[in-house]
């Protein structure tokens, strides 16, 4: 099978000759796109792989941290949020294949579309070249992210909660705002809310998650305007 040139651009740019093109495409085939398999089924592996990999870099960049140091690192580094920062990195939203409508609706630069894409593309690279194409590809992508990670080893929930304290507010509140995706792989948003009537929400694969993420993302505003 023979790629078009946004597909062959996007494999050069991962770094990864695919024996088997088909799953490149498979992989950057949006559910709206008509007559094809769709990345779903990708994306619910790439998840796992994605991971796997980040868990085995952390623990190695950082052999004395605990688990309470390590899952909110985690966290961030696999959200789709970030996903969706790595395929935008590597343009990968030139090369998804989808639905007419939803290509007028800005789907190429849409998060979830792209953290789903990259999901599925470390599948796919995962299913041709095995687990070590898989991490160098993750690896290559998400390096300085994980060469960062240890800033992101607090609480960010209890670290909010004593911000807002110390300021005399009550604690944030964190509401369910929607959840989206199959059932075999949800993503949940959740909003955080300071009584000073500041938000910031994010979505992870579980609402615990997703509460932390938001927490982070709200440290960081606060932290931008200090």
């Amino acid at each position: 099978m023979k790629l078009g040139r946004a597909m062959a651009g996007a494999e050069a740019r991962l770094g990864h000759a695919f024996a088997r093109p088909e799953l490149l495409v498979e992989a950057l085939t949006h559910p709206s796109f008509a007559g094809r398999a769709d990345n779903q089924r990708l994306e619910f592996l790439g998840d796992r792989v994605l991971g796997l990999v980040i868990a085995e870099a952390l623990l190695a960049a950082d052999p004395g941290a605990s688990e309470g140091d390590l899952a909110p690192r985690l966290n961030a580094l696999v959200r789709k949020e970030t996903c969706a920062e790595v395929a935008a990195a590597l343009d990968l939203g030139s090369a998804i294949r989808m639905g007419r409508s939803e290509m007028i609706s800005g789907g190429r630069k849409r998060t979830a579309l792209l953290g789903d894409a990259m999901e599925a593309v470390i599948a796919a690279v995962y299913l041709d070249g095995g687990l070590e194409a898989a991490r160098g590809l993750i690896l290559r992508a998400w390096g300085e992210r994980i060469a960062a990670a240890r800033g992101l080893g607090r609480d960010a929930k209890t670290a909010l909660q004593e911000w807002a304290q110390g300021r005399g507010q009550h604690p944030p509140d964190y509401v369910d705002v929607g959840r989206t995706g199959p059932d075999h792989a949800p993503v949940f948003s959740v909003e955080v809310r300071l009584e000073d009537g500041r938000a910031a929400e994010a979505r992870a694969a579980s609402k615990r998650a997703a509460q932390q993420a938001a927490a982070e993302l709200m440290l960081a505003r606060l932290e931008g305007e200090a």
